[in-house]
């Protein structure tokens, strides 16, 4: 297998600085030097594993394509910014043919989808890079197809917590919302309960003190009308390996369909699992 040249934008945030470490470690990879980051970000450069990586805000991106193209052929992006970069940096991706792994949540999706639909390039977009979470979403898919309407009349309550840091509403959550629509129940991404205080994280949901500065649980819980059935879905995570595997993955994917000839192509995590 050809070594893959990859880009990671985010540092020094926490995931994309644990996505870089793993692929330097990762053989099948070689780690692009140069990282997309905020303008608020106050250095030049962050090292990680005795690797310096240039930090590139925003009005400095164009600056790098020519150094960037010199690393090799074949390269792939990741990125775990913020919500507010996700349409400016696909943007830039598409116009210079840079096919990418979006892990980032938020920004305008349709906007994106439809970027990436009418370009060159082909991209993984997913609201999780966890497989396992991936899969659960995939059965409540095929419920939803299946079983509509099967929880007509039940009142809906999802929960989700995350570190302080997270900016938006949980990707995943949001994603769920329909499903359980198309199962009868009447909710809206509005109606989620996001919690973001630490202190109520560990005193009130039993968040790990140790897990606070990163941690993902969701509750999807369901009342009968009457209160006599209740049925609770729960997923929880703690720490961000499972999210890092999945997004290599993610990447070893892509890079076999761009060498296809695959190009203008949204793929999801769930075309990830098949592998097809």
């Amino acid at each position: 297998m050809d070594t893959i040249q990859v880009m990671v934008n985010g540092a020094p945030g926490n995931v994309a600085c644990m996505v870089i470490r793993h692929i330097i470690l990762d053989r099948r990879f070689a780690l692009v030097p140069y990282s997309l980051t905020g303008p608020e970000i106050a250095e030049d450069v962050c090292t990680i594993e005795g690797m310096p990586l240039q930090l590139v805000r925003p009005d400095a991106r164009e600056s790098i394509l020519d150094a960037v193209r010199k690393q090799g052929p074949g390269l792939i992006c990741i990125d775990f910014t913020h919500p507010s970069a996700v349409n400016g940096n696909a943007e830039f991706y598409c116009a210079n043919s840079m096919p990418f792994v979006m892990g980032t949540t938020g920004g305008d999706r349709e906007k994106l989808f439809s970027r990436v639909a009418g370009s060159g390039i082909s991209a993984v977009i997913a609201p999780n890079m966890a497989k396992q979470i991936v899969g659960f979403q995939a059965m409540m898919a095929y419920a939803a197809e299946t079983f509509p309407g099967l929880f007509d009349g039940y009142t809906l309550e999802i929960a989700e917590s995350h570190q302080r840091g997270k900016a938006d509403t949980s990707g995943t959550a949001r994603a769920m919302v329909g499903y359980f629509n198309r199962l009868g129940c009447s909710f809206t991404e509005a109606d989620i309960r996001m919690e973001r205080d630490p202190e109520r994280q560990k005193r009130a949901w039993g968040v790990p003190e140790a897990h606070l500065a990163g941690h993902a649980w969701h509750t999807y819980s369901l009342v009968s009308d009457d209160g006599t059935v209740k049925f609770s879905f729960t997923h929880n995570v703690n720490g961000r390996e499972v999210y890092v595997r999945g997004t290599l993955d993610a990447v070893a994917y892509l890079h076999r369909r761009v060498a296809e000839g695959i190009r203008g192509r949204i793929f999801s995590m769930m075309d990830v699992l098949k592998g097809d």
